[in-house]
C-alpha cells in the first residue's frame, strides 16, 4: 500500500510541470506582444504552437504504433515513456536561453514545442495510467486530484516569469519592460528539474504496464476494430478540443482584458492570472475529496474545506510575493457557487460536466454585461467551472475502450490543440477591428454549450453499451 502511495506521488509530479509552463504562457504573451508590437491574434501564436505540439507528438505516436504492429507505450512501457518525455521537454526549456538573449520570437515558439511535444507522450501515459493506479470508480476523482497538482503549478508559474521579468514590485514605483532574459534562470532550473525527475521515474516503483479490467459480457459482444469505432471517444475529441480551447483562451486574452477595461498593466496581470489557474486548483481539489482514503464523516466535510485550502494557497502565494491581496478576498464568495454545483453532481462525471457547463455559460455571460471587479471576478471564475471537465471528459471518453484505451487516450491527447486554436480565434476577434476583446468571449459560451452536451450525449451512449454513468461514481 505505501509503495503504490509513493508510486502515486510519483506519478503526479509530473502534472505540475505541465501547469508551471502553461500557465506561464499567459505571462509570455502580453510580453512578446509589447516587446514586438504584435496585435492580439498574433501575440496568440504562443499558444497555437504550445498546443499544437500535443497533436503533433500524438500523430508521431499512433504513426509509430501503426509502424511497430503494436502499441509503443506498451512495448516501451509507461513510466519509460514518461521518463523520455521530461527528456524532450528538457531540451525545449534550454531553447529559451537564445529565445530571450535574442529576444527572438521564433526561438521561444521553437522552444515551447518542443516542451509540449514531451508533455505530449508525458500525457498520453500518466492520464490512463492515473486512473487505472486504484480503484477504477474513483478514476475521474484520482485524475482531478493530480489535476489539483497541475494547478499549484499553474499557480505559481506566471507569479515566478513575472518576477523574473519585471523584478520584485516596489511600491509607488510603476514596473516596466526592459529586459526578457529574466526568463533565462527558471526555465533553465525547470530543463534541470526535467532530467531530474526523468531519473527518478527510470528507477521509480511505478509500473511499466497497465492491467486492463476484465471486460464485461455486453462488453465482450460489443467489443470494436478501434477506438475511432466508440462513439463516446470521437465526440470526446471534439470535447477536449473546445474544453482545453476555452479555458485555455479565457485565461490568455485576460491580461489584454484588464489592459483595456480596467487599466491593469501586463506588469500587474500576474495575480489575476494566477487566480485563473488557482481557480482549476480549488475546483480539482474539491473532486478530488472522494479519493482520499479517511472517514466517512470527515469526506463529507471535504468538499467543502478542500477548495478554501486551495484558496489559501493562492493567497499565501502571492502574499509571499508582496502582492496586494485586497482584491481577491470577495471571491471566497464565488466560490460557494462551485462547491454547490460539484454537491449537486453526486460524484457523476456525466452529471457534473452538463453543471458545469451551464455555470461557465452564466460566468461568461455575466462577464460581458457587467464592469469593473465582477466582470474580472466572472470571467476567472470560468477557471473553477473549467476545473474538473479534463477528468469528466477523459474517463467518458474511455469507458468501455478495452484494449483501446491507449490509442483512444493518444487521440484524446491530440486535441489539446484545442488550447492553441480557440485561444488565436479568441485573439483574433478580440482585436478592434472584430468583435473587441470584451465581446470575444461569446466564443466561449458557445464551447461550454458543446460540452454540456457532451455530458448528456455520453451517458447515453454508454447506458447503451452497458455502463452507468449518471449514478455516483465514489463522490458525495
Amino acid at each position: 500500500m505505501q509503495s503504490n502511495r509513493t508510486a502515486f506521488v510519483t506519478l503526479i509530479s509530473v502534472f505540475f510541470f505541465w501547469g508551471f509552463v502553461a500557465a506561464s504562457n499567459d505571462i509570455l504573451i502580453p510580453v512578446f506582444k509589447e516587446k514586438l508590437n504584435m496585435t492580439q491574434g498574433q501575440a496568440q501564436l504562443v499558444s497555437l504552437a504550445f498546443y499544437i505540439a500535443y497533436t503533433v507528438g500524438s500523430i508521431i505516436y499512433v504513426a509509430l504504433s501503426a509502424v511497430n504492429k503494436g502499441d509503443i507505450l506498451n512495448r516501451l512501457g509507461y513510466k519509460n515513456g514518461i521518463a523520455l518525455g521530461l527528456l524532450i521537454s528538457a531540451v525545449g526549456t534550454f531553447l529559451f536561453y537564445p529565445a530571450a538573449q535574442f529576444t527572438s520570437f521564433n526561438w521561444m515558439i521553437a522552444g515551447l514545442f518542443i516542451v509540449a511535444l514531451g508533455f505530449s507522450l508525458q500525457q498520453t501515459a500518466a492520464n490512463p495510467l492515473t486512473i487505472r493506479m486504484g480503484d477504477p470508480a474513483l478514476g475521474s476523482q484520482r485524475l482531478s486530484l493530480a489535476g489539483g497538482i497541475n494547478n499549484v503549478g499553474t499557480t505559481i508559474g506566471p507569479l515566478l516569469v513575472s518576477l523574473a521579468i519585471f523584478g520584485p514590485k516596489q511600491e509607488g514605483v510603476e514596473q516596466k519592460l526592459e529586459s526578457i532574459t529574466g526568463v533565462q534562470t527558471p526555465y533553465l532550473i525547470l530543463g534541470l528539474a526535467f532530467i531530474v525527475v526523468a531519473i527518478i521515474f527510470k528507477f521509480s516503483a511505478l509500473p511499466n504496464t497497465i492491467e486492463e479490467p476484465a471486460a464485461s459480457a455486453n462488453e465482450g459482444q460489443k467489443s470494436r476494430s478501434s477506438a475511432l469505432a466508440y462513439p463516446q471517444l470521437v465526440l470526446g475529441m471534439l470535447a477536449i478540443f473546445i474544453y482545453v480551447g476555452v479555458e485555455v483562451a479565457t485565461a490568455s486574452n485576460l491580461p489584454e482584458y484588464l489592459k483595456q477595461h480596467l487599466a491593469i498593466p501586463t506588469s500587474e496581470a500576474a495575480p489575476y492570472i494566477s487566480l485563473f489557474w488557482a481557480s482549476l486548483m480549488i475546483g480539482r481539489w474539491a473532486g478530488a475529496a472522494a479519493a482520499f482514503n479517511v472517514s466517512a464523516s470527515l469526506k463529507r466535510f471535504l468538499p467543502f474545506i478542500m477548495p478554501y485550502l486551495a484558496f489559501l494557497v493562492f493567497l499565501g502565494v502571492n502574499a509571499v510575493m508582496g502582492r496586494d491581496l485586497q482584491p481577491f478576498y470577495p471571491y471566497a464568495g464565488v466560490i460557494l457557487i462551485m462547491i454547490a454545483g460539484d454537491y449537486l453532481s453526486k460524484g457523476s462525471p456525466a452529471r457534473q460536466l452538463i453543471i458545469y457547463s451551464v455555470l461557465g455559460i452564466l460566468a461568461l455571460v455575466l462577464g460581458m454585461l457587467s464592469s469593473g471587479m465582477v466582470s474580472v471576478y466572472a470571467f476567472i471564475s470560468v477557471g473553477l467551472f473549467c476545473s474538473t471537465l479534463w477528468p469528466c471528459i477523459f474517463t467518458l471518453a474511455i469507458s468501455g475502450l478495452g484494449k483501446h484505451t491507449n490509442q483512444g487516450s493518444s487521440y484524446l491527447i491530440m486535441m489539446i490543440m484545442g488550447g492553441g486554436i480557440i485561444s488565436y480565434l479568441q485573439g483574433k476577434l478580440g482585436e478592434d477591428a472584430y468583435l473587441g476583446i470584451k465581446a470575444s468571449y461569446w466564443v466561449g459560451v458557445f464551447c461550454f454549450v458543446y460540452l454540456g452536451y457532451y455530458g448528456w450525449k455520453a451517458a447515453r451512449l454508454l447506458k447503451q453499451q452497458g455502463i452507468e454513468v449518471m449514478e455516483t461514481s465514489g463522490g458525495h
